[in-house]
């Protein structure tokens, strides 16, 4: 257990003694405090410009779509999201599935497509469709129907304009006229062209059918629900009650039957041969370049294998051409990236870490093309003009990444494009290299500009700047750098740290600690990253933050992260416990007063935490906590945990309720949406109930018609927030 010495450094240099807080309540208030920020951003197919989202100045709810000129000169806003949608419309179950499923929480502009030509981009805007022609410079809507069409995309020539509505998908001309139905008879239980809830919640799958690259097909799946579970899920409003009968896949129960077909465009619908048996999961679709083969990714029911299938889209039938196994479970990407002449890159875990390969078309390894003890992140790109690739990953530590390009034809050292020092995500050109890069790391909200494919800056998109006229600006000199360490797990391994001080902070004095938490397989939270300003309403009542990764986390060996496997809520509470002792080593911690606090999994390890033996932790509060594994969906629990049936032992070590008699009075806060459709509300439920039971004083915030993750508008997120600090403030303090 170790502190270095610039760590130290940056934990005990005072703030300035004239320092502003930074109110609580402009954390929550429009513009952006953290900045104006660049999201989705996209280069338009001839290179000479950038799209994005930015949310507007003057409403935090409202995302508009912005476009920068490479050439020079200011950006400027292309549509308008308040003036398309100028009142907040009541959207249909499955949008507002959708969007809590990507995380979306504002209105407007919230996400669109380039067409491959350059000619037109599509935006789906509150349920209906618009199209912004470039040339013209002007925007027409497409869709004017009650229904909400979902998952709008643009051809790939530019011809079509593609949607679902009414669990059918629909095409209609890009230059205008009539709408047509490729498919017909589709109903909420037998859908066509959409995800189901595991797909998009757990595969992060959010689409059912693919374009072919010449607009003359499109591939496209069948969604049998009917197996499925109910769940009868009450749905609490502000306004009243209702109950939702969801179809959720709990751990050893039916799933849904997935069918793929390819529909052309003239001609009848074609059949995909997915293999005899059902019980399997459709990954991944991705065409050839050349639109001759489809490529599907089958995944068994229990993750051990992942096939990639090579089909031809004019009979349905095909062929297994590369296979990936393992006694844990083979991690889903996006990485799978087709060339032209039929050969293509794929990224493997083989090695013992992330590495990427080259495949001949008929599944032959070429070669190995990056290798090392250190994990590819995601392949960004490929310039296939260079024979080169272009990924991210962490080469020097965990904590930072840095976007690289290696050749696949003569493979040697990467070469990094970006500096090191924080994070990067990149979106790179469909031809050529160039990337749009955005960086960002403790002292520096995030930075978007353009990039040569040598990582050469040729302009800002949104510099962000922290300097005078940026809303952060007043507040900045509380703004001082985390601390970072390791220390030892119990096997040996480093589990990093990050440590954030109090304005003021005195090393002479002691301090309460608020310890954040996730701890969930595949996830991070310590890293050089621009924090959440929600953090500096902890920092500023005088607490010391501290967040640790423990064993199981993402962005390290595949060793490192199936450590986890079939033993959740085990090694990763041994690792959070050793945390806090560490924490209680050190001189300014008060070794009484050290809070936990997590949301989801970091809500169900905040519960564990609590009521681990001689809990080093006095209190917690837990935000949509897991409370029984068996409660949970398919995909992501039996991934790590395999069914009931096949591992007992592990769901019976993982639960929470019998663990709740050790719970300390009045040491617990849990808070829940009243809408939860992912962490549904009956696993706050039976921990209540068994507190009760117990006559266990305890502590609870429900919010009314708000979901896991989506819907959160600033004035909720703020109740949460203070909520919070008055809960720790009455127990640490």
């Amino acid at each position: 257990m170790k502190l270095a010495t610039a760590a130290l450094a940056a934990l005990i240099i005072a703030a300035p003694a004239m320092a502003e807080n930074l109110p609580p309540q402009r954390i929550f208030e429009s513009p952006d405090i953290s900045g104006p920020r660049a999201r989705g951003v996209k280069l338009s197919p001839d290179g000479k410009s950038v799209t994005y989202i930015k949310t507007r100045a003057d409403d935090l709810r409202v995302t508009d779509l912005w476009v920068a000129d490479v050439a020079g000169g200011e950006p400027r806003m292309l549509l308008d999201g308040k003036k398309l949608a100028p009142t907040e419309r009541d959207l249909s179950e499955a949008e507002k599935a959708r969007r809590e499923r990507l995380g979306v929480a504002t209105r407007g502009v919230i996400d669109y497509a380039w067409d491959s030509l350059g000619r037109v981009i599509l935006a789906p805007v509150e349920g209906d469709i618009w199209l912004y022609d470039v040339n013209s410079g002007t925007a027409r809507q497409v869709t004017t129907t009650p229904g909400d069409e979902i998952d709008a995309k643009i051809s790939p020539r530019g011809g079509y304009v593609s949607y679902v509505r009414d669990d059918n998908l629909y095409i209609t001309p890009v230059t205008g006229g009539t709408e047509r139905a490729l498919t017909e008879g589709g109903t909420e239980l037998k859908s066509w062209a959409t995800a189901d809830f595991i797909a998009q919640e757990e595969m992060q799958r959010y689409t059912g059918y693919w374009w072919s690259p010449d607009d003359q097909a499109v591939a496209l799946a069948f969604v049998d629900q009917t197996g499925v579970d109910i769940v009868d899920r009450p749905e609490v409003n502000a306004t009243g009650a209702n109950v939702v009968p969801q179809r959720f896949p709990r751990p050893g129960r039916p799933n849904v039957r997935v069918e793929l077909y390819v529909q052309p465009l003239t001609g009848s619908r074609i059949k995909v041969d997915l293999g005899d048996n059902p019980d399997i999961y459709l990954a991944r679709v991705n065409w050839s370049k050349d639109g001759k083969t489809l490529y599907v990714q089958r995944q068994t029911r229990d993750q051990r294998r992942l096939d990639l299938l090579a089909v031809d889209p004019a009979t349905g039938k095909g062929r297994v051409i590369l296979s990936e196994t393992s006694p844990h479970w083979v991690d889903l990407t996006d990485d799978f990236r087709p060339l032209t002449g039929g050969s293509f890159l794929w990224t493997s875990e083989r090695s013992g870490y992330v590495h990427i390969y080259l495949y001949a078309a008929d599944g032959t390894l070429i070669r190995q093309v990056t290798r090392g003890d250190w994990p590819v992140a995601e392949i960004e790109g490929v310039d296939e003009a260079r024979s080169t690739v272009i990924f991210s990953a962490s080469r020097d530590t965990p904590i930072e990444s840095r976007v690289y390009a290696v050749s696949y034809a003569k493979p040697g050292e990467p070469r990094a494009l970006t500096a090191a020092g924080g994070l990067w995500g990149v979106t790179v050109a469909h031809k050529g290299g160039a990337f749009v890069g955005t960086y960002t790391d403790p002292k520096t909200p995030p930075q978007t500009a353009l990039y040569r494919s040598d990582g050469t800056r040729v302009r800002w998109i949104e510099e962000n700047a922290l300097k005078p006229g940026h809303p952060y600006w007043p507040y900045v000199a509380n703004l001082r750098e985390p601390g970072f360490g390791t220390i030892k797990a119990a096997d040996g391994q480093d589990l990093y740290w990050s440590m954030r001080t109090p304005p003021g902070f005195d090393p002479a004095r002691t301090y309460p600690v608020i310890v954040s938490v996730y701890g969930g397989p595949s996830a991070q939270m310590v890293q050089k990253a621009w924090a959440s300003p929600e953090d500096q309403i902890l920092l500023d009542a005088g607490y010391i933050l501290f967040e640790l990764d423990n064993r199981g986390s993402a962005n390290r060996s595949a060793a490192f992260k199936t450590v986890l496997d079939r033993k959740m809520g085990q090694l990763e509470v041994d690792d959070q416990i050793a945390g806090a002792r560490y924490l209680q080593s050190l001189p300014y911690v008060d070794k009484a007063r050290i809070g936990v606090t997590g949301w989801s999994y970091g809500g169900y390890m905040t519960l564990l935490l609590l009521t681990a033996p001689d809990t080093p932790f006095k209190a917690g509060v837990a935000g949509a906590p897991v409370t029984d594994w068996k409660l949970y969906d398919t995909h992501y629990t039996e991934r790590y945990m395999g069914t009931p049936a096949d591992n007992p032992a592990g769901y019976a070590a993982s639960e929470v309720v019998s663990r709740l008699p050790r719970l300390k009075a009045g040491s617990l806060l849990i808070i829940h949406g009243m809408a939860d459709d992912n962490v549904t509300f009956d696993h706050t439920t039976r921990a209540l109930f068994a507190l009760q039971a117990a006559g266990t004083p305890f502590e609870t915030m429900v919010y009314p018609g708000l979901r896991h993750r989506g819907g959160w508008t600033p004035t909720n997120r703020k109740h949460r927030a203070m909520q919070t600090l008055d809960f720790f403030d009455r127990k640490l303090k």
